[in-house]
């Protein structure tokens, strides 16, 4: 008999979570103003918001944290993280931040002005955030795989070569600061990107003479994939992989929060030193001095130790198995959901799923309420709300992609959970020519809207 696969680790302590019931949901979520970011994580049962920060720490991970050196400057723990980088990532200079979305502060502080453009595989959220508040643009070079979820294709977030040549051809090389590449993209449902795209970017970009940096939240997922779907890297380990993915890169932001398994912390790392001082400035207005940045001597420890743990085989392995997992039982049940599964979640295609609703009513939100109502299991839609209004005629920008991610957080449920989650999306689905309406916003911010935007049900 052969063996079944087992996960790659055991479970040395608990939470207690509560199942709700259905009154006590729409109570809830009524109260919340049909926005999931307003919900207590008590009024949740399993929460698939994201895979930020909320994965399980190990136990050499807390040891970690009792070694943690707070001192102000020079800490050992920030010299233990600059270790994990250069051994791993091949960086001589770092600068911690308290989360990716910092790194981007900083990072973009230094780089991008008014008027800029910046291309890319599709940008995440933030990313795009960081660049319109600066007036500059974010341009998708994305492949066109990538906008179909039905497409089977191994690395639907690859950059098109012809859509970047594009662009760097036809603008002046000032106007372009950076080239930025998500590994996996997660907005376009946690797709790699592979080797030979890195490539061939860097090569293009060099003729311009314009860096590269990777948006690298997830890129150990992403070099997973490497080595399972791309021709040569069968035999290679995890960490061989990401050493050469960033030789094809000139600096990467991180949120340590995903694939470094911390619960806070990031940073942005660097190939050129004069970038790197010119950055350092910025750091230290929005951060912290240069050794700590937005973190704390404890958290650096457990983001090496978690840098080393998360670029290991058989822990990737476990964790992009179990997401797998999940998709599967959808796909079974005749949920649309995009494929190939990605690394962090699974995608539901909000436009199949929910057909009767128009765009105008917010499809994947509609939908990510509907689930959190049915079964407690919390969401976070990848669609119109997401991707926010046109900064200059200020009307909706409607994406190809009306998306709900299924975020998986790391160590933390089982594949019974999996199971739960599964029977709540196919109930949802049994029903779906019932729901007929969505709703209107009454409430939001001038940008990055979905986090507290504000609605009502039609």
């Amino acid at each position: 008999m052969e063996l079944p696969f087992a996960e790659s680790y055991k479970i040395k302590m608990i939470e207690s979570i509560r199942k709700s019931t259905r009154e006590e949901r729409e109570e809830w979520i009524a109260a919340a103003k049909y926005n999931l970011f307003n919900l207590r994580s008590d009024q949740v049962f399993i929460d698939l918001l994201t895979d930020s920060g909320t994965g399980a720490m190990s136990d050499k991970q807390w040891a970690e944290m009792m070694l943690g050196d707070e001192s102000y400057a020079g800490a050992s723990s920030f010299f233990k993280m600059k270790n994990a980088i250069k051994n791993i990532l091949g960086f001589d200079h770092f600068l911690p931040t308290h989360q990716g979305r910092a790194a981007e502060n900083v990072l973009f502080s230094a780089m991008v002005k008014t008027g800029d453009l910046v291309p890319g595989n599709t940008h995440f959220d933030t990313t795009k955030g960081h660049i319109e508040f600066r007036k500059a643009t974010a341009v998708d070079c994305t492949i066109n795989e990538a906008f179909d979820p039905s497409i089977i294709h191994p690395f639907k977030g690859n950059i098109d070569l012809q859509k970047l040549e594009t662009v760097l051809s036809n603008n002046a090389s000032e106007r372009i600061p950076v080239i930025i590449v998500t590994i996996t993209c997660n907005s376009s449902g946690g797709q790699p990107v592979s080797m030979q795209n890195l490539k061939e970017v860097y090569k293009l970009a060099s003729q311009y003479k314009i860096p590269v940096f990777f948006d690298s939240a997830r890129f150990a997922e992403n070099a997973y994939f490497i080595k399972t779907r791309e021709k040569g890297y069968a035999d290679k380990s995890i960490k061989q992989i990401v050493k050469e993915m960033f030789s094809y890169a000139d600096g990467m932001t991180m949120s340590s929060k995903k694939d470094a398994i911390v619960n806070m912390g990031g940073f942005v790392a660097f190939k050129d030193v004069e970038l790197y001082k010119k950055a350092s400035v910025y750091n230290i207005m929005f951060e912290g001095y240069l050794t700590y940045g937005g973190m704390s001597g404890r958290d650096m420890n457990a983001l090496a130790q978690g840098l080393d743990e998360g670029t290991e085989f058989a822990y990737l392995e476990t964790r992009i198995g179990q997401v797998a997992y999940l998709g599967q039982k959808l796909l079974d049940h005749g949920v649309p959901v995009l494929v190939p599964f990605g690394g962090h979640a699974i995608f539901i295609d909000a436009k199949k799923f929910l057909s009767n609703i128009p765009r105008e009513e917010y499809i994947a939100q509609s939908l990510a309420v509907e689930i959190y109502i049915e079964g407690g299991v919390r969401a976070v839609e990848i669609g119109t709300i997401m991707a926010d209004r046109d900064p200059i005629t200020r009307e909706n920008r409607y994406p190809e992609l009306e998306l709900i991610r299924l975020a998986l957080p790391r160590r933390v449920y089982t594949n019974n959970h999996m199971d739960y989650v599964a029977a709540t999306i196919i109930n949802v689905f049994e029903r779906r020519n019932q729901i007929k309406r969505g709703y209107k916003i009454v409430s939001e911010a001038p940008i990055l809207r979905h986090f507290t935007v504000e609605l009502e049900k039609i």
